[in-house]
């Protein structure tokens, strides 16, 4: 199983590229980062600085969408960075959040959701694809590739993950959400005639240590109260296009009852001040909070279901620690074992 951190791009730059460079350290796989150009820093500025100063560890958004730039710049992005410092990068991408309503805007539809990860994959795959009736393709580039993984809540869209996503994230770390979601996305894949096991399955939750105490644990899941609330405003989403009774599990949507507005000028922060409606319970079951050891369970459990990659945020006050933790006592856990003499 792959791990993957979570990070924003807040700036100094450089700040980024360390944690990236410490996360490598680690042994973690993955270094992904948010992409909501207004709140934060432009990550492929930063990809760029981050794939010059490691040797492994692959990068990408969690996640991009199709509106805030052209597919094909997306594209040509990735496989540019792919030419320069080999296939090391990794394609997160939704309908939109932050980086668009910010502005006011919508998310894209389905229809163009679907179009653009096609033509995402395939220019940044080395390959032709369909534009505006025109066939191209980048003639500079070869070999390249670059997974396109789906970040999806409702229904629709993971039947789109399943159907032509290389891989699909959920970012959420409840258990009983990935069952149901990791099924859809499998029978969804099934239903356009994949093999289910081709379909790479990402969690992402906050990660947050703890030595053990109450206190400890108390003040963890004020830190990661904000990640209720930002997943309330894609929960908020399905309930206005599938109502509360949909096959969506109650345990996704019942919480946000209480929700109301919300400021992305605090968007994935700790201490934000509008996520009061989420309660300490969904904190827990959504982030993965407490001891090595607790933490090792409940990754035990999502693995079972299916998870082939765990994504932990690091918007918190204890980045370091929790990268060193998992490097020394987590991710040897779930690594395969090879015996010097037998």
């Amino acid at each position: 199983m792959d791990f993957g951190v979570v990070l924003q791009t807040n700036p100094p730059a450089a700040r980024t590229v360390a944690m990236a460079k410490r996360a490598e350290e680690h042994n973690f796989s993955h270094f992904w980062t948010y992409d909501s150009h207004i709140l934060w820093q432009e990550p492929y500025v930063i990809y760029s600085l981050i794939l010059d100063q490691t040797r492994r560890i692959t990068v990408g958004p969690m996640v991009t969408n199709p509106a805030t730039r052209d597919w094909t710049v997306t594209a040509s992005t990735f496989a540019t960075l792919n030419h320069h410092f080999g296939n090391r990068t990794i394609c997160g991408i939704g309908r939109g959040d932050s980086s668009l309503r910010v502005m006011n805007a919508k998310p894209v539809g389905l229809s163009d959701f679907r179009r653009s990860i096609g033509v995402i994959k395939d220019l940044a795959g080395s390959r032709s694809a369909e534009i505006n009736e025109a066939t191209i393709r980048f003639p500079w580039s070869q070999g390249s590739h670059t997974p396109v993984w789906v970040g999806a809540y409702g229904p629709k869209a993971l039947a789109i993950a399943g159907e032509v996503g290389d891989g699909f994230i959920l970012q959420c770390g409840d258990v009983e959400i990935a069952e149901w979601m990791i099924k859809t996305v499998r029978e969804a894949a099934a239903g356009a005639g994949r093999n289910p096991d081709d379909v790479a399955f990402c969690v992402a939750a906050p990660f947050y240590v703890t030595d053990g105490t109450e206190e400890s644990r108390k003040h963890a899941i004020e830190q990661c109260r904000w990640f209720g609330g930002m997943v309330g405003n894609h929960v908020a989403d399905i309930v206005s296009r599938y109502g509360t009774d949909s096959e969506v599990p109650r345990a996704l949507t019942e919480y946000i009852q209480g929700r109301q507005d919300y400021d992305y000028n605090e968007h994935g922060k700790s201490g934000n001040t509008h996520v009061d409606f989420v309660p300490d319970e969904i904190v827990e079951r959504f982030c993965l909070i407490g001891t090595a050891e607790e933490h090792r369970e409940k990754l035990e459990r999502l693995k079972a279901l299916g998870m082939t990659q765990f994504a932990g945020y690091l918007d918190h006050d204890n980045k370091e620690e929790t990268l060193r933790v998992y490097g020394e006592t987590v991710i040897p856990h779930f690594t395969e074992k090879i015996q010097a003499k037998s």
